[in-house]
């Protein structure tokens, strides 16, 4: 049985680009390039790029990384990968996608110029959208990472195609990169005319989810787990609204909650807090959004409302116009009627 509610979108707000790229064309790529892969079927490399066991913490799941960039030797895999998410969406019955992307990140191993790299994922985003169907809006990704002077960089690419662009993220390593670093970047992309959505309470603590907020102007936060430790702040992102993106399994897999049936997901939606249903880094994962809304019902504890609500909020917090909203809400309806 399905726990998808049919006559309601089925929507995934964080999905990281460059995390879903898929097992086939690592090999392939690598293969045709010459790439130093550590196996050479697909079995063999499965273990190198999926997580199979969770990780000690989410830098050590960040390693899983290494091939899923590590294969961008140039633009046209960039664009090759963009287009791909885009089917693979589809392939999950996915009506509306939001993807995200950190240019400089995919653009290191080979060291890629990251407007370059922007134009790619556009283009092929949109050839995607065009051959398959599912509306697709893109979210630049300034990586904190690489630090607050790279970051101005990096923002620099991603706004050579700022009207393809709805939203700006920032993501990363949490703990040793905090937010009050990026201040100035976020408002040049408020500025820009993009919405803010943050990673923040997920290695960081809930004062990393107040900052998102109140310094970067998020009205929608990423993962957020922390939040459950603040009463005020789960009172605030009810009230006011702001969206959480919340990840099942690469929560468990990174090590940020014990096991599914401890995830505040649960706790979010019984508070009236606009909790959602993503994936993350599905590639990574070994996962697609339909398997995420299972594992809510059978591990983490989810009423089937529960569910149909984390499935009408991600209408709600969609970085998409009113109109938007009603369209893709009604063609949904007109789509399950019978003929």
């Amino acid at each position: 049985m399905s726990v998808i509610r049919p006559d309601l979108p089925l929507i995934d707000l964080h999905r990281h680009l460059d995390g879903s790229v898929r097992l086939e064309t690592i090999l392939e790529v690598g293969l045709e390039y010459g790439l130093p892969l550590p196996a050479r079927d697909l079995e063999g490399l499965r273990p190198f790029v999926q997580v199979t066991t969770p990780e000690p913490d989410i830098l050590a799941f960040f390693t899983k990384f290494k091939w899923q960039v590590g294969i961008l030797v140039n633009d046209d895999v960039c664009r090759r990968v963009a287009y791909e998410n885009v089917q693979d969406a589809q392939r999950e019955g996915i009506d509306y996608i939001e993807l995200r992307f950190s240019p400089v990140f995919m653009a290191e191993s080979h060291e890629l110029d990251p407007s370059g790299v922007v134009a790619a994922v556009v283009d092929g985003v949109a050839a995607g959208q065009r051959d398959f169907g599912v509306r697709t809006n893109l979210i630049g990704i300034i990586s904190r990472t690489y630090g607050p002077k790279m970051g101005q960089k990096e923002l620099a690419a991603l706004l050579t195609q700022r009207d393809h662009l709805v939203a700006l993220d920032l993501a990363g390593d949490e703990k040793n990169f905090p937010g009050e670093w990026f201040v100035e970047h976020f408002k040049r992309g408020r500025e820009a005319g993009w919405a803010v959505t943050v990673h923040a309470g997920e290695a960081g603590g809930s004062t990393a989810v107040w900052q998102a907020i109140r310094e970067l102007g998020a009205t929608r936060i990423g993962h957020a787990v922390r939040a459950v430790d603040d009463p005020a702040l789960m009172d605030y992102l009810a009230e006011n609204r702001i969206g959480v993106e919340t990840n099942l399994t690469s929560n468990v897999q990174t090590s940020t909650v014990p096991g599914y049936a401890s995830h505040p997901l649960k706790a979010m939606l019984e508070h009236n807090i606009l909790a959602t249903i993503n994936t993350d880094d599905p590639g990574i994962s070994a996962i697609d959004l339909p398997s995420e809304y299972r594992v809510a019902v059978e591990k983490s504890g989810l009423s089937l409302a529960q569910v149909a609500q984390a499935q009408q909020n991600a209408l709600e917090i969609a970085f998409l116009t009113s109109s938007e909203k009603a369209a893709l809400q009604n063609k949904k309806r007109l789509s399950g009627r019978p003929s």
